[in-house]
């Protein structure tokens, strides 16, 4: 009886190892370390829309989208803020359409060597103005963008009316910014929480960069940001034209608008003169 019951153990523990080795060979082999890594999920940055080769990437140009990792390429741009601080402002080398991942090869950053004279347009200058936070539209500009410049200053002549002391005129029109800050880089601080712009850098010609050198030793320069709708650039610039502070404030141009006022001093021998006013 103690052999039978044994015999059966042994049957029954050697249809156990069978099955098991059975079950092990049939199984599909794991996956290498190589296979998990390409399969993995990653956010990458692609462009939001259709973005043509020599354009400047503006923070509206790039969003993330989650995708394997094989997908993406080695070359893919991680979806975090160093990496969206860093793509703002680099140049396009080769045109994307709108998914297209943003491969560091598809770009050229400011600081890189040679940016420049990559990014300027055949014949153009680079002509850098210092703006503050206010002139500079509070770090609302971004390389790419298009601006005008415009000129304020004083004029320090006592005999002039009041309302014709402050003038205002449009130096640049529609020009366009490729680079902000005095290390030619993208308007933020280096820990990426948002510097403020010191210094904007403008694409001119040759002879609007005279202008420019001129404007800076005159007065203020500010910067007014143009529509991005390029089908507004048909429309004829109008000729410049200064506005004075009478224009602005009707109370500066009160002595303009009523004549200027007459005065006569009177004296009558060695007495204290008297002002008439009419």
């Amino acid at each position: 009886m103690i052999l039978r019951l044994g015999f059966f153990a042994l049957m029954a523990l050697g249809l156990l190892g069978f099955g098991t080795v059975a079950w092990i060979s049939t199984r599909p082999p794991p996956p290498d370390a190589a296979t998990v890594a390409a399969a993995a999920k990653v956010t990458v940055l692609v462009a939001v829309h259709a973005v043509h080769a020599g354009a400047l990437f503006k923070p509206e140009d790039l969003t993330g989208k989650t995708m394997a990792w094989s997908a993406a390429g080695d070359d893919g741009n991680l979806d975090t803020p160093d990496a969206r601080h860093a793509l703002a402002g680099a140049m396009v080398r080769r045109s994307l359409e709108a998914g297209d991942v943003v491969q560091t090869k598809d770009v050229m950053r400011p600081g890189d060597h040679g940016f420049l004279a990559a990014v300027l347009g055949p014949g153009m200058r680079a002509v850098s103005v210092g703006v503050d936070a206010i002139t500079g539209s509070a770090d609302l500009i971004w390389p790419g963008d298009r601006v005008d410049l415009i000129l304020t200053q004083a004029i320090g002549d006592a005999t002039l009316p009041i309302g014709r002391r402050v003038a205002a005129e449009t130096v640049l029109n529609d020009v366009r910014v490729i680079a902000i800050d005095q290390q030619l880089m993208q308007g933020v601080a280096p820990d990426g929480t948002g510097g403020k712009a010191r210094t904007v850098t403008m694409e001119v010609t040759s002879e609007q960069a005279e202008r420019v050198s001129v404007a800076t030793r005159i007065g203020r320069l500010s910067l007014a940001v143009r529509s991005a709708d390029r089908a507004m650039a048909a429309i004829p610039v109008a000729a410049t034209k200064t506005t004075w502070a009478s224009d602005v404030s009707p109370a500066l141009g009160a002595d303009v608008a009523h004549g200027a006022i007459s005065k006569l001093h009177v004296f009558q021998g060695s007495a204290e003169g008297k002002e008439f006013r009419f």
